[in-house]
């Protein structure tokens, strides 16, 4: 039975009392004992067989139950309420018409939170309801603010997860763990590292034309196709910009190899961008520029953290890639110094370079 129109609702009294006895004579002795007690609110239930489906409803914070009654054993009654989840908890009181300590110390090893005699007096009966209801709230007090830390917790793992996500995805993962750490200035200089600048070729003439989401789409595809071969490669991408792609090996973690790993990703990029302009059936072409050498590197910003490269090594990568062609991947000569037990490399003769004069440059053919 649910609560009576126009009376309060007795499961938001702060102590609910739920007595089970066979005896409907004690169930009405009990209930005038704590008729005046304005914040308790009591529920009798004379047949065992519906204490739980009582209890789903009443939501008492204290249990009082008979220990003798017909076809019931108390103690068994005891061991059920502590397997259901809604009155794991909930403190018991057992009344039995006698005091037995063995019995008393099988209750109490089943569950049971306190033993009286029944009728106990109604100060004692009271003040026992009263201590038990008041530390069943303090545990659900408790409960709620454990659940509520956990879920604190859970919510902020997850946010810093997020975070640490974000920062990979602009810094490389030993960066983003220093600055993580530390939070002050991060500046390097690595002795020889090999930086690769990309950039497509006829793209501002396609720009031109293209309506903007299938321009950001297929930036999208080319430049996810980039980022692949760049975790294959161990190579670190260091940015976009507009059209053009840079990325470097040899750092922040050196590697003897980056000349290498650099220009089997340059070949990668070229057999992929083939196979995504295939399938768009358009002309734009890949132009590669690579550069050994070496730079400082380091992290600038503080709200929109950067993970950039200086020197002349960038700068001549970048002149690598300007003065490239379509469709092929332009080396300088340290480079080449670098790969030429790997790789074939055709000599394109001297360049004039802007800020560099003339220098000698390869184009690379393929591994040998």
């Amino acid at each position: 039975m649910g609560p009576i129109p126009g009376l309060p609702d007795p499961t938001l009294a702060r102590h609910r009392v739920l007595l089970i006895d066979d005896q409907r004579l004690i169930g009405e002795t009990v209930r005038k004992m704590l008729a005046d007690q304005a914040d308790m609110a009591y529920e009798f239930c004379h047949d065992p067989a519906a204490a739980a489906g009582l209890t789903a409803r009443f939501r008492p914070t204290v249990i009082l139950q008979d220990l003798v009654m017909p076809n019931v054993d108390g103690l068994d009654m005891v061991r059920q309420f502590r397997k259901v989840a809604e009155t794991a908890a909930v403190p018991i009181i057992v009344l039995s018409a006698k005091e037995e300590a063995v019995v008393k110390a099988q209750l109490f090893e089943a569950g049971a939170n306190d033993y009286l005699v029944k009728l106990p007096d109604r100060i004692e009966l009271i003040a026992r309801i009263r201590v038990h209801s008041e530390a069943y709230e303090r545990l659900i007090e408790r409960d709620a603010a454990f659940a509520a830390l956990e879920q604190s917790l859970a919510d902020l793992k997850r946010e810093q997860e997020k975070s640490e996500r974000l920062l990979l995805n602009i810094l490389p993962a030993e960066v983003a763990e220093r600055l993580k750490n530390d939070g002050g200035t991060i500046a390097e200089h690595f002795d020889c590292v090999t930086v690769l600048f990309a950039d497509l070729a006829g793209f501002t003439e396609y720009s031109q034309r293209a309506d903007a989401g299938g321009l950001v789409a297929m930036l999208d595809d080319i430049f996810t196709a980039f980022d692949g071969l760049a975790q294959e490669h161990g190579v670190e991408k260091i940015q976009t910009i507009g059209d053009a792609y840079m990325a470097v090996a040899g750092l922040p973690v050196p590697r003897p190899d980056h000349a290498l790993a650099v220009t089997r990703m340059a070949l990668g990029m070229q057999e992929r961008m083939a196979a995504l302009m295939e399938r768009r059936a358009l002309g734009l072409r890949l132009r590669i520029g690579i550069h050994s050498g070496p730079v400082v590197a380091g992290v600038i910003g503080r709200h929109k953290f950067t993970y950039d490269l200086w020197g002349d090594t960038v700068n001549t990568a970048s002149r690598m890639e300007s003065h490239g062609e379509p469709g092929r991947v332009h080396v300088s000569q340290s480079t080449r110094d670098l790969i030429s037990d790997s790789f074939r490399c055709v000599e394109r003769g001297p360049i004039t370079v802007k800020g560099k004069g003339t220098l000698h440059s390869f184009f690379v053919a393929g591994p040998v």
